[in-house]
Protein backbone atom coordinates (compact mmCIF):
# COMPACT_ATOMS: atom_id res chain seq x y z
CA UNK A 1 0.00 0.00 0.00
CA UNK A 2 1.11 3.53 -0.80
CA UNK A 3 -0.50 6.90 -0.03
CA UNK A 4 -1.93 6.88 -3.58
CA UNK A 5 -3.26 3.31 -3.62
CA UNK A 6 -6.81 4.57 -3.24
CA UNK A 7 -6.63 5.87 -6.81
CA UNK A 8 -6.90 2.33 -8.20
CA UNK A 9 -10.31 1.78 -6.60
CA UNK A 10 -11.58 5.21 -7.61
CA UNK A 11 -10.50 4.76 -11.23
CA UNK A 12 -12.23 1.37 -11.25
CA UNK A 13 -15.44 3.01 -10.01
CA UNK A 14 -15.24 5.54 -12.84
CA UNK A 15 -14.69 2.74 -15.34
CA UNK A 16 -17.69 0.78 -14.08
CA UNK A 17 -19.92 3.85 -14.33
CA UNK A 18 -18.75 4.60 -17.92
CA UNK A 19 -17.31 7.88 -16.65
CA UNK A 20 -13.57 7.29 -16.99
CA UNK A 21 -11.78 9.48 -19.50
CA UNK A 22 -8.55 8.74 -21.32
CA UNK A 23 -6.20 11.38 -22.65
CA UNK A 24 -7.05 11.73 -26.35
CA UNK A 25 -4.63 11.21 -29.20
CA UNK A 26 -3.04 14.59 -30.02
CA UNK A 27 -4.13 16.32 -33.22
CA UNK A 28 -2.62 19.06 -35.35
CA UNK A 29 -4.35 22.18 -36.62
CA UNK A 30 -7.98 22.86 -35.87
CA UNK A 31 -10.26 22.55 -38.85
CA UNK A 32 -13.41 21.02 -40.27
CA UNK A 33 -11.42 17.83 -40.82
CA UNK A 34 -8.82 16.62 -38.33
CA UNK A 35 -6.54 13.60 -38.46
CA UNK A 36 -6.41 11.33 -35.42
CA UNK A 37 -4.17 8.27 -35.39
CA UNK A 38 -3.76 8.64 -39.16
CA UNK A 39 -7.50 8.75 -39.86
CA UNK A 40 -9.33 11.85 -41.14
CA UNK A 41 -12.51 12.72 -39.23
CA UNK A 42 -15.09 15.43 -39.80
CA UNK A 43 -14.72 17.54 -36.67
CA UNK A 44 -17.89 18.39 -34.73
CA UNK A 45 -16.05 18.64 -31.40
CA UNK A 46 -14.38 22.06 -31.61
CA UNK A 47 -15.42 25.43 -30.17
CA UNK A 48 -13.60 27.15 -33.05
CA UNK A 49 -16.98 28.40 -34.20
CA UNK A 50 -15.80 30.96 -36.76
CA UNK A 51 -12.93 28.76 -37.99
CA UNK A 52 -10.29 31.30 -36.99
CA UNK A 53 -7.92 29.08 -34.97
CA UNK A 54 -5.88 28.19 -38.07
CA UNK A 55 -6.70 31.36 -40.05
CA UNK A 56 -3.51 32.55 -41.84
CA UNK A 57 -4.13 36.18 -40.86
CA UNK A 58 -4.09 35.25 -37.17
CA UNK A 59 -0.96 33.14 -37.62
CA UNK A 60 0.79 36.03 -39.37
CA UNK A 61 -0.17 38.48 -36.60
CA UNK A 62 1.04 36.10 -33.87
CA UNK A 63 4.32 35.41 -35.68
CA UNK A 64 5.07 39.08 -36.16
CA UNK A 65 4.39 39.81 -32.48
CA UNK A 66 6.69 36.96 -31.42
CA UNK A 67 9.48 38.38 -33.52
CA UNK A 68 9.13 41.81 -31.92
CA UNK A 69 8.53 40.97 -28.24
CA UNK A 70 9.36 37.30 -27.84
CA UNK A 71 7.19 34.46 -26.52
CA UNK A 72 6.84 34.53 -22.73
CA UNK A 73 6.16 37.70 -20.75
CA UNK A 74 8.30 36.83 -17.75
CA UNK A 75 6.04 37.99 -14.93
CA UNK A 76 2.53 38.90 -13.90
CA UNK A 77 0.94 41.98 -15.49
CA UNK A 78 1.29 44.04 -12.30
CA UNK A 79 5.02 43.34 -12.03
CA UNK A 80 6.39 43.80 -15.57
CA UNK A 81 4.55 41.35 -17.82
CA UNK A 82 2.04 43.73 -19.37
CA UNK A 83 2.90 44.80 -22.93
CA UNK A 84 1.57 47.60 -25.13
CA UNK A 85 -0.41 45.10 -27.16
CA UNK A 86 -2.21 43.87 -24.03
CA UNK A 87 -3.38 47.39 -23.37
CA UNK A 88 -4.38 47.75 -27.01
CA UNK A 89 -6.45 44.55 -26.88
CA UNK A 90 -8.11 45.57 -23.61
CA UNK A 91 -9.13 48.91 -25.08
CA UNK A 92 -10.40 47.20 -28.23
CA UNK A 93 -12.42 44.69 -26.21
CA UNK A 94 -13.97 47.46 -24.11
CA UNK A 95 -14.97 49.35 -27.26
CA UNK A 96 -16.33 46.18 -28.86
CA UNK A 97 -18.38 45.31 -25.77
CA UNK A 98 -19.45 48.97 -25.40
CA UNK A 99 -18.10 49.22 -21.85
CA UNK A 100 -15.64 51.59 -20.22
CA UNK A 101 -12.80 49.18 -19.63
CA UNK A 102 -11.55 45.59 -19.91
CA UNK A 103 -8.98 43.31 -18.30
CA UNK A 104 -7.22 40.27 -19.80
CA UNK A 105 -6.96 36.96 -17.90
CA UNK A 106 -4.95 33.80 -18.73
CA UNK A 107 -8.19 31.91 -19.54
CA UNK A 108 -11.95 32.20 -19.30
CA UNK A 109 -11.80 29.84 -16.33
CA UNK A 110 -9.33 32.16 -14.61
CA UNK A 111 -11.57 35.14 -15.32
CA UNK A 112 -14.52 33.55 -13.54
CA UNK A 113 -12.66 32.06 -10.58
CA UNK A 114 -10.85 35.36 -10.06
CA UNK A 115 -13.74 37.76 -10.57
CA UNK A 116 -16.46 36.18 -8.42
CA UNK A 117 -14.39 35.99 -5.19
CA UNK A 118 -13.28 39.59 -5.79
CA UNK A 119 -16.92 40.71 -5.77
CA UNK A 120 -18.45 38.71 -2.91
CA UNK A 121 -17.31 36.88 0.20
CA UNK A 122 -18.77 35.22 3.31
CA UNK A 123 -20.93 38.23 4.18
CA UNK A 124 -22.63 38.11 0.78
CA UNK A 125 -24.80 35.88 -1.41
CA UNK A 126 -24.37 34.61 -4.95
CA UNK A 127 -27.22 33.36 -7.14
CA UNK A 128 -26.42 31.06 -10.04
CA UNK A 129 -28.14 29.00 -12.72
CA UNK A 130 -28.02 25.25 -12.13
CA UNK A 131 -26.35 24.74 -15.53
CA UNK A 132 -23.63 27.37 -15.20
CA UNK A 133 -20.15 26.46 -16.39
CA UNK A 134 -17.79 24.73 -13.96
CA UNK A 135 -15.60 27.84 -13.77
CA UNK A 136 -18.57 29.86 -12.47
CA UNK A 137 -19.43 27.14 -9.99
CA UNK A 138 -15.85 27.01 -8.72
CA UNK A 139 -15.69 30.80 -8.51
CA UNK A 140 -18.79 30.76 -6.33
CA UNK A 141 -17.25 28.11 -4.08
CA UNK A 142 -14.01 30.02 -3.72
CA UNK A 143 -15.86 33.21 -2.81
CA UNK A 144 -17.23 31.63 0.41
CA UNK A 145 -20.46 33.56 -0.20
CA UNK A 146 -23.81 31.97 0.58
CA UNK A 147 -24.72 30.03 -2.58
CA UNK A 148 -28.24 29.94 -4.03
CA UNK A 149 -28.71 27.75 -7.10
CA UNK A 150 -31.92 28.21 -9.03
CA UNK A 151 -33.32 25.64 -11.51
CA UNK A 152 -32.15 26.23 -15.05
CA UNK A 153 -33.56 29.52 -16.41
CA UNK A 154 -36.27 29.61 -13.71
CA UNK A 155 -36.73 33.32 -13.07
CA UNK A 156 -39.57 32.80 -10.57
CA UNK A 157 -37.26 30.72 -8.41
CA UNK A 158 -34.52 33.35 -8.67
CA UNK A 159 -36.97 36.07 -7.69
CA UNK A 160 -37.94 34.13 -4.56
CA UNK A 161 -34.30 33.56 -3.65
CA UNK A 162 -33.51 37.24 -4.02
CA UNK A 163 -36.43 38.16 -1.76
CA UNK A 164 -35.25 35.68 0.87
CA UNK A 165 -31.68 36.95 0.57
CA UNK A 166 -32.48 40.63 0.94
CA UNK A 167 -30.51 40.84 4.20
CA UNK A 168 -27.12 40.04 2.67
CA UNK A 169 -24.58 42.85 2.31
CA UNK A 170 -24.02 42.26 -1.40
CA UNK A 171 -25.83 40.04 -3.86
CA UNK A 172 -24.42 38.77 -7.13
CA UNK A 173 -26.41 37.07 -9.88
CA UNK A 174 -24.18 35.11 -12.26
CA UNK A 175 -25.13 33.21 -15.40
CA UNK A 176 -23.84 31.98 -18.71
CA UNK A 177 -25.56 33.75 -21.59
CA UNK A 178 -25.26 30.74 -23.90
CA UNK A 179 -25.13 27.44 -22.04
CA UNK A 180 -22.25 25.35 -23.32
CA UNK A 181 -23.87 21.92 -23.24
CA UNK A 182 -27.55 22.61 -23.99
CA UNK A 183 -26.98 25.40 -26.52
CA UNK A 184 -29.81 27.56 -25.18
CA UNK A 185 -29.78 31.24 -24.24
CA UNK A 186 -30.35 32.64 -20.76
CA UNK A 187 -33.45 34.84 -20.15
CA UNK A 188 -31.15 37.84 -20.05
CA UNK A 189 -33.79 40.58 -20.08
CA UNK A 190 -35.49 39.09 -17.03
CA UNK A 191 -32.13 38.63 -15.29
CA UNK A 192 -31.40 42.32 -15.84
CA UNK A 193 -34.85 43.33 -14.57
CA UNK A 194 -34.41 41.24 -11.42
CA UNK A 195 -30.95 42.72 -10.85
CA UNK A 196 -32.44 46.20 -11.16
CA UNK A 197 -35.40 45.44 -8.92
CA UNK A 198 -33.35 43.84 -6.15
CA UNK A 199 -30.26 46.09 -6.44
CA UNK A 200 -28.08 43.07 -7.20
CA UNK A 201 -24.93 42.89 -9.28
CA UNK A 202 -25.34 40.94 -12.54
CA UNK A 203 -22.41 39.09 -14.07
CA UNK A 204 -22.74 37.18 -17.34
CA UNK A 205 -20.35 34.87 -19.15
CA UNK A 206 -20.48 35.36 -22.92
CA UNK A 207 -17.91 32.63 -23.66
CA UNK A 208 -19.96 30.75 -26.27
CA UNK A 209 -22.01 33.72 -27.52
CA UNK A 210 -19.25 36.24 -28.32
CA UNK A 211 -18.63 36.46 -32.05
CA UNK A 212 -21.87 34.65 -32.93
CA UNK A 213 -24.82 36.68 -31.65
CA UNK A 214 -25.84 40.30 -32.08
CA UNK A 215 -25.79 42.66 -35.03
CA UNK A 216 -22.05 43.22 -34.55
CA UNK A 217 -21.27 39.79 -33.09
CA UNK A 218 -20.76 41.16 -29.59
CA UNK A 219 -22.75 38.39 -27.96
CA UNK A 220 -26.04 37.66 -26.23
CA UNK A 221 -26.19 41.00 -24.41
CA UNK A 222 -26.27 42.80 -27.74
CA UNK A 223 -28.66 40.23 -29.24
CA UNK A 224 -31.17 39.79 -26.43
CA UNK A 225 -31.25 43.38 -25.19
CA UNK A 226 -31.37 45.08 -28.59
CA UNK A 227 -35.00 46.10 -28.02
CA UNK A 228 -34.46 47.10 -24.38
CA UNK A 229 -31.15 49.03 -24.37
CA UNK A 230 -31.84 50.51 -20.92
CA UNK A 231 -31.39 47.03 -19.44
CA UNK A 232 -27.76 46.88 -20.62
CA UNK A 233 -26.84 49.20 -17.75
CA UNK A 234 -27.92 46.45 -15.34
CA UNK A 235 -25.50 43.92 -16.81
CA UNK A 236 -22.61 45.08 -14.68
CA UNK A 237 -19.89 42.49 -15.41
CA UNK A 238 -19.29 40.77 -18.74
CA UNK A 239 -16.88 37.85 -18.98
CA UNK A 240 -15.69 36.45 -22.29
CA UNK A 241 -13.10 34.17 -23.80
CA UNK A 242 -10.72 34.51 -26.71
CA UNK A 243 -10.44 30.74 -27.09
CA UNK A 244 -13.69 29.96 -28.90
CA UNK A 245 -15.10 32.15 -31.69
CA UNK A 246 -11.96 34.33 -31.61
CA UNK A 247 -9.75 31.30 -32.21
CA UNK A 248 -6.94 32.17 -29.77
CA UNK A 249 -6.60 31.81 -25.98
CA UNK A 250 -7.33 33.70 -22.79
CA UNK A 251 -10.23 35.36 -21.04
CA UNK A 252 -11.36 38.87 -20.31
CA UNK A 253 -13.72 40.89 -18.15
CA UNK A 254 -15.45 44.07 -19.34
CA UNK A 255 -17.20 46.70 -17.23
CA UNK A 256 -16.76 50.07 -15.60
CA UNK A 257 -13.39 51.68 -14.93
CA UNK A 258 -13.77 51.16 -11.18
CA UNK A 259 -14.69 47.48 -11.64
CA UNK A 260 -11.55 46.83 -13.69
CA UNK A 261 -9.46 48.83 -11.22
CA UNK A 262 -10.78 46.64 -8.40
CA UNK A 263 -10.20 43.37 -10.25
CA UNK A 264 -6.64 44.37 -11.14
CA UNK A 265 -6.05 44.73 -7.41
CA UNK A 266 -8.07 41.82 -6.03
CA UNK A 267 -8.66 39.09 -8.62
CA UNK A 268 -6.07 36.53 -7.56
CA UNK A 269 -6.02 34.68 -10.89
CA UNK A 270 -4.99 37.98 -12.51
CA UNK A 271 -2.58 39.26 -9.86
CA UNK A 272 -0.69 35.96 -9.51
CA UNK A 273 -0.60 34.72 -13.13
CA UNK A 274 2.03 35.46 -15.73
CA UNK A 275 0.75 37.79 -18.42
CA UNK A 276 -0.63 36.38 -21.65
CA UNK A 277 1.89 35.97 -24.51
CA UNK A 278 1.83 39.06 -26.70
CA UNK A 279 1.45 36.88 -29.79
CA UNK A 280 -1.96 35.72 -28.54
CA UNK A 281 -3.14 39.28 -28.04
CA UNK A 282 -1.98 40.20 -31.54
CA UNK A 283 -3.92 37.29 -33.02
CA UNK A 284 -7.01 38.20 -30.99
CA UNK A 285 -6.91 41.77 -32.30
CA UNK A 286 -6.91 40.39 -35.83
CA UNK A 287 -9.79 38.07 -34.98
CA UNK A 288 -11.87 41.01 -33.76
CA UNK A 289 -11.29 42.78 -37.07
CA UNK A 290 -12.41 39.71 -38.99
CA UNK A 291 -15.55 39.38 -36.87
CA UNK A 292 -16.42 42.99 -37.58
CA UNK A 293 -15.67 42.83 -41.31
CA UNK A 294 -16.96 39.34 -42.15
CA UNK A 295 -20.43 38.94 -40.58
CA UNK A 296 -21.18 36.12 -43.03
CA UNK A 297 -19.14 33.80 -40.83
CA UNK A 298 -21.54 33.98 -37.89
CA UNK A 299 -24.57 34.19 -40.14
CA UNK A 300 -23.58 31.00 -41.95
CA UNK A 301 -22.90 29.08 -38.75
CA UNK A 302 -26.25 29.95 -37.15
CA UNK A 303 -28.18 29.28 -40.35
CA UNK A 304 -26.60 25.86 -40.81
CA UNK A 305 -27.16 24.98 -37.14
CA UNK A 306 -30.87 25.76 -37.47
CA UNK A 307 -31.10 23.55 -40.57
CA UNK A 308 -29.29 20.66 -38.87
CA UNK A 309 -31.47 20.90 -35.75
CA UNK A 310 -34.59 20.69 -37.87
CA UNK A 311 -33.35 17.58 -39.68
CA UNK A 312 -32.41 15.85 -36.43
CA UNK A 313 -35.72 16.72 -34.80
CA UNK A 314 -37.57 15.34 -37.84
CA UNK A 315 -35.71 12.08 -37.32
CA UNK A 316 -36.93 11.97 -33.72
CA UNK A 317 -33.79 13.06 -31.89
CA UNK A 318 -34.18 15.35 -28.87
CA UNK A 319 -32.11 18.52 -29.34
CA UNK A 320 -33.45 20.19 -26.19
CA UNK A 321 -33.91 23.96 -26.25
CA UNK A 322 -30.89 24.68 -28.43
CA UNK A 323 -31.09 27.84 -30.54
CA UNK A 324 -27.41 28.24 -31.32
CA UNK A 325 -24.36 26.73 -32.98
CA UNK A 326 -24.26 24.17 -30.15
CA UNK A 327 -26.64 21.32 -30.99
CA UNK A 328 -27.07 18.67 -28.27
CA UNK A 329 -28.56 15.25 -28.89
CA UNK A 330 -30.01 14.13 -25.59
CA UNK A 331 -29.28 10.46 -24.81
CA UNK A 332 -29.39 10.01 -21.02
CA UNK A 333 -27.23 6.96 -20.35
CA UNK A 334 -23.43 7.40 -20.33
CA UNK A 335 -22.94 3.91 -21.80
CA UNK A 336 -25.37 4.53 -24.67
CA UNK A 337 -23.87 7.96 -25.29
CA UNK A 338 -20.42 6.43 -25.67
CA UNK A 339 -21.81 3.72 -27.93
CA UNK A 340 -23.37 6.26 -30.30
CA UNK A 341 -20.23 8.45 -30.26
CA UNK A 342 -18.13 5.40 -31.17
CA UNK A 343 -20.51 4.45 -33.99
CA UNK A 344 -20.23 7.98 -35.37
CA UNK A 345 -16.46 7.86 -35.17
CA UNK A 346 -16.44 4.58 -37.09
CA UNK A 347 -18.29 6.45 -39.82
CA UNK A 348 -15.66 9.21 -39.90
CA UNK A 349 -17.46 11.72 -37.64
CA UNK A 350 -15.86 13.15 -34.50
CA UNK A 351 -18.71 13.90 -32.08
CA UNK A 352 -17.96 14.01 -28.34
CA UNK A 353 -20.08 12.10 -25.87
CA UNK A 354 -20.63 14.32 -22.84
CA UNK A 355 -21.10 12.63 -19.47
CA UNK A 356 -21.15 13.63 -15.79
CA UNK A 357 -19.68 15.74 -14.27
CA UNK A 358 -19.91 17.91 -17.41
CA UNK A 359 -23.68 17.37 -17.30
CA UNK A 360 -25.97 16.24 -14.46
CA UNK A 361 -26.52 12.49 -13.92
CA UNK A 362 -29.03 11.11 -16.37
CA UNK A 363 -28.41 13.88 -18.92
CA UNK A 364 -25.53 12.50 -20.99
CA UNK A 365 -25.58 13.79 -24.54
CA UNK A 366 -23.80 14.15 -27.83
CA UNK A 367 -22.55 17.70 -28.31
CA UNK A 368 -22.36 18.94 -31.88
CA UNK A 369 -20.40 22.16 -32.42
CA UNK A 370 -20.94 23.80 -35.78
CA UNK A 371 -18.20 25.89 -37.32
CA UNK A 372 -17.89 28.15 -40.33
CA UNK A 373 -15.86 25.66 -42.36
CA UNK A 374 -18.49 22.91 -42.15
CA UNK A 375 -19.95 22.37 -45.61
CA UNK A 376 -23.57 21.40 -46.36
CA UNK A 377 -22.26 18.02 -47.51
CA UNK A 378 -20.64 17.44 -44.10
CA UNK A 379 -23.88 18.27 -42.31
CA UNK A 380 -25.84 16.00 -44.63
CA UNK A 381 -23.44 13.18 -43.89
CA UNK A 382 -23.88 13.70 -40.16
CA UNK A 383 -27.68 13.80 -40.41
CA UNK A 384 -27.80 10.70 -42.64
CA UNK A 385 -25.55 8.81 -40.23
CA UNK A 386 -27.71 9.77 -37.24
CA UNK A 387 -30.74 8.43 -39.10
CA UNK A 388 -28.95 5.12 -39.57
CA UNK A 389 -28.26 4.85 -35.82
CA UNK A 390 -31.86 4.39 -34.77
CA UNK A 391 -31.13 0.69 -34.33
CA UNK A 392 -29.20 1.60 -31.17
CA UNK A 393 -32.56 2.25 -29.51
CA UNK A 394 -32.13 5.90 -28.57
CA UNK A 395 -34.09 8.77 -30.13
Amino acid sequence: MTPLSWLDDQLTHLEEADLRRALPTPIGKQGAIVTIAGRPLINFASNDYLSLAAEPRLIEAATEACQHVGVGRGASPLVMGRADIHQCLERRLATWEQTESALLFPSGFAANVGTIPALVDREDAVFGDAKNHASIIDGCRLSRAQKHIYPHADMNALHRQLLEGAHFRRRLIVSDTLFSMDGDLAPLAELARLAQRHQAMLMVDEAHASGLFGAQGRGAVEYLLAETPHLKDHVHIRVGTLSKALGTAGGYVCGSHRLIDWLANRARSYVFSTAQPASISAAALTALTIIEQEPERRQTVLKQAAHLRKRLQTQGWDTGRSCSQIVPIMIGSPATTLRVALALREQGLLVPGIRPPSVPPGESLLRLSLCYHHTPAMLDRLADTMLSLRHLGVR
